[in-house]
């Protein structure tokens, strides 16, 4: 949760991520990972992001374990079968899926 001094910017940009990050004076990209099938091809890019630029470092954020097997995939086939995905998603998600499936519950 941010505190009262912090802020939230989110942004939209084309080309490296490296050069993004750069261009904006950060020194660290923040990358999730789920499961230990999301670690190899993650490593990967940090290893080609730091071969890009050296100065620039990866940390890596495991999910809680309560998200380890939740993915948007899963997420819509459950949401498509008539399953409840509230636990998994916010409102305002869940409604948008609803609508775009035409649910109306």
């Amino acid at each position: 949760m941010l505190g009262a001094d912090q802020q939230l910017e989110i942004d939209i940009f084309s080309g490296l991520l490296v050069d993004y990050v750069r261009g904006r004076g950060a020194g660290i990209i923040v990358r999730g990972l789920r499961a230990a099938a999301d670690f190899e091809y993650e490593f990967q890019l940090a290893l080609m992001n730091r071969r890009l630029v050296p100065e620039i470092d990866t940390v890596f954020l495991m999910t809680d374990e309560r998200n380890f097997y939740v993915s948007s995939s899963l997420v819509k086939e459950v949401a498509g079968l008539g399953g409840d995905v509230s636990g998994f998603v916010p409102a305002t998600v869940r409604a948008a899926l609803h609508s775009k499936l035409g649910r109306t519950d």
